[in-house]
């Protein structure tokens, strides 16, 4: 009987370079549209889908292209602003939607990263975001006094 009890040896080096290739073929696969599960979907679903979300079949597909996590910035950037992501997707599932749209197709995604990790993202959003209409507005609209 084997002794269940004897340690493997680790090799940390290894195991980080592994990763990193483990994540860089994950990119490349979403890059080139390998995960993309609109390809499984029929002309008829893919439509039914883009007319449920309110968007163009053409600008479905492309949003899709952009892989799971193209709109994970704009999540961080509302927690940054001291907003409950999830609480404006209870409350405005079509605000949170536009939201998630305008960020995938956002060219300053380099500068919004850098933002969020400086720590600067909520006083500087306004001159690089595409939602920071939205969001003023949101502001706006959550200050004002309820009648």
């Amino acid at each position: 009987m084997p002794n269940s009890n004897i340690q493997q040896p680790s090799y940390p080096a290894v195991e980080m370079v592994l990763n990193a290739i483990a994540d860089w073929v994950s990119k490349y696969r979403n890059a080139i549209g390998l995960n993309n599960e609109l390809r499984q979907c029929s002309p008829d679903e893919v439509m039914q889908i883009a007319n449920d979300l309110g968007v163009p079949a053409n600008q479905l597909r492309e949003l899709a292209s952009k892989g799971p996590g193209a709109a994970d910035l704009i999540q961080k950037l509302l927690v940054a602003l001291n907003v409950d992501p999830k609480a404006i997707a209870m409350s405005n599932p079509l605000v949170m939607r536009d939201l998630q749209r305008l960020c995938i197709t956002c060219g300053d995604k380099k500068r919004c990263s850098h933002e969020l990790a400086k720590g600067t993202a909520a006083e500087h959003f306004r001159e690089f975001c595409p939602n920071a209409l939205t969001l003023d507005a949101l502001f706006a609209q959550k200050n004002q006094p309820q009648h």
